[in-house]
Order: structure tokens, then sequence, then C-alpha cells
């Protein structure tokens, strides 16, 4: 199973997210967020859009920017340059690193965005880690609920909620659907349409590649 070393590089880290990557595991990172987001206060220094709704205690940094018609539920911590784009939605518990960005109408709940991490458009990110760089296509989805309901079991640990741990410079294609409980290896990159499970090494391309049948278009009549 890969650690959070080898998925996160936190050398550039500010001081106050570093103990955010010292778990061991990645999945722990969660347990931690939980406990930073609640000590932090309501301080806004950074640009709230007159249309945008902000929610309970939120630390929004000189730098950042929420806009148009965003929804943030504190707790949450934005960082410097951070954006929360148009109808976004930011739902407690969730950290947003130097330069991350939650795009139109992508939702994120108890998650940890690393510097530079990016989900732009039409995202679900629901209790999981993205590294630096990592980036969403449009429409992809870190599932963090078994259909069935049953808990998410990583080796020895079973939890309730998981989604996935993106390691540094992963990068998704449109619509692709990252079950509960994936872990995935620095910069690796997944094909737009994969549905994918379990642990993927780094450095590996994911591919998903359906076969198309192409028939006679009939003329019409």
């Amino acid at each position: 199973m890969l650690s959070t070393s080898e998925l996160f590089c936190s050398d550039d880290l500010p001081p106050e997210l570093r103990p955010l990557l010292a778990a061991h595991h990645p999945w722990e990172i969660l347990t931690a967020l939980d406990s930073f987001v609640a000590e932090q206060g309501d301080d806004r220094l950074g640009v709230i859009h007159p249309t945008a709704v902000v929610e309970g205690p939120v630390f929004l940094a000189e730098g950042a920017v929420i806009g148009p018609h965003a929804l943030v539920s504190g707790p949450s911590w934005i960082g410097p340059g951070a954006e929360v784009g148009h109808g976004a939605c930011l739902r407690g518990g969730v950290v947003l690193a130097a330069g991350a960005f939650v795009g139109h109408a992508s939702e994120v709940k108890r998650s940890l965005l690393l510097p530079g991490a990016r989900a732009p458009h039409f995202n679900y990110v629901g209790d999981s880690v993205l590294g630096r760089g990592v980036n969403l296509g449009a429409g992809v989805k870190l599932a963090n609920f078994n259909t069935f309901a049953n808990p998410v079991r990583l080796g020895a640990t079973a939890l309730r909620k998981f989604g996935a741990a993106l390691g540094d410079e992963v990068s998704t294609g449109c619509n692709a659907v990252l079950a509960p409980g994936t872990i995935v290896g620095p910069r690796t990159v997944i094909y737009p349409g994969a549905v994918v499970r379990g642990q993927i090494g780094p450095d590996r391309v994911v591919k998903c590649k359906p076969d198309l049948e192409l028939v006679p278009r009939r003329p019409p009549t």
C-alpha cells in the first residue's frame, strides 16, 4: 500500500499544513483534517463575490477568491491564491492549499487539495486527498460511499467513507469514476471514461478504450 510520503511531497508546504501529511496512511489525513479545520477561526481576508454564500467558520487567506453563486460551508480553510469558482460547493472540512481551484458546479466535501490541485468542472470530490498539481477532467467523480453501504476496506482498516488519494501530478480524463478507497501513485494518467478501483502505482497509464461500432447511415426517407 502506497504511504503518504510516497504519494505527496510536503517540502514547500506552509508550516500550518505540514502536520496534515504526517500520517503514514493517506486515509489518516482525513482525521487530521477534521482537527485542523476545527481549530481555525472565521477570518475572511480574501475576496468574496456578493452572490456567494459563506456559512460557518471559514478562513479565507489574502489573495483567495470565492466566486459568483458559490456555497462554502465551514469549517473550511482556503489558502492564498486558491479559488472557489462559479456555482461551486464546499461542504465542511475542506482545505484548499495555495493555488488550488474548485471550479464551475464542482462539489468538494471533507477533502484536502494540495497546492495547484484542480477540480475545475462538474466534479465530485468526497473524503479525498488530491496531491499537488492534480487535475480532474470534466465530470470526474471520486466516490466516497459504497453502493451497498458496506465499509470501505483498506487492509485492516474499515472506513464508513473514503474516496480516493491521488498522488502528486495525477491527471484524470473526462468522466472517469474512481471507486471508494482508490489510491493512485504520482504522475499516473487515467484515460477518459475509465472506472478505477484499488491501488494504481506511480508513473502508469490507465487505459480505457471501448470498442466503437460504425455502421452505414440510412439515407433520409
